[in-house]
């Protein structure tokens, strides 16, 4: 489990695809990694992965085929920045939301607009995500706990301060480019006590 506030931008050094196996990743990082326990999980761009191994400021870890499909690592080339953070520990402060490291679906950048000081994003979404959605809600984009401005049919909006920027892969995104989204938990589980629109 995590919070969507990202404490590293790391990069990837090197992608491994082995035949009848997992992708392999090798994922540079500023952390000491001798602190994480092999097993240990972290969020890459919003995606629940274990280290499998380790070495001085880098973490390996196995992708799985499932994982492959529900997510944008198998776009990934050597040299992607990546928003990292650690798995939250009890006592821990909770600076953004719950966020559980389970991708719902991969969301687009549609447009960059500036706004006072911020940038305005808008995002596109499968419609089936989209439900989940509500303004003011808290969503999880590429790891990153954001609160969400405005939802309309096809997409929604958010904010990007310029910290958030810069310490973390939003100051590097263009449209176009694909993005993990991962909804709200406690709006999965409203949603199922209600039925699906048709």
């Amino acid at each position: 489990m995590f919070t969507g506030i990202i404490t590293d931008l790391g990069h990837l050094r090197a992608r491994s695809e082995r035949p009848n196996r997992d992708l392999q990743l090798v994922v540079e990082t500023s952390w000491e990694t001798a602190e994480l326990e092999l097993g240990a999980s972290v969020a890459c761009n919003g995606v629940c992965l274990t280290v499998v191994n380790r070495g001085p400021n880098q973490l390996i870890f196995d992708v799985s085929t499932e994982t492959l499909s529900k997510t944008t690592i198998g776009s990934w080339e050597a040299g992607k920045r990546i928003n990292l953070e650690r798995s939250l520990r009890l006592g821990d402060e909770l600076g953004g939301h719950l966020v559980y490291g389970h991708v719902d679906g991969i969301a687009e950048v549609l447009a960059l607009t500036p706004e006072a000081g911020s940038l305005r994003f808008r995002i596109g979404a499968p419609h089936d995500i989209l439900r989940f959605l509500a303004p003011k809600g808290s969503v999880a984009l590429d790891g990153v706990s954001l609160t969400v401005n405005e939802v309309q049919n096809d997409s929604f909006g958010v904010n990007i301060i310029p910290h958030t920027a810069a310490l973390t892969t939003f100051g590097l995104y263009r449209p176009g480019d694909r993005i993990n989204l991962e909804v709200d938990m406690l709006a999965r589980y409203v949603a199922r006590l209600f039925p699906k629109p048709e």
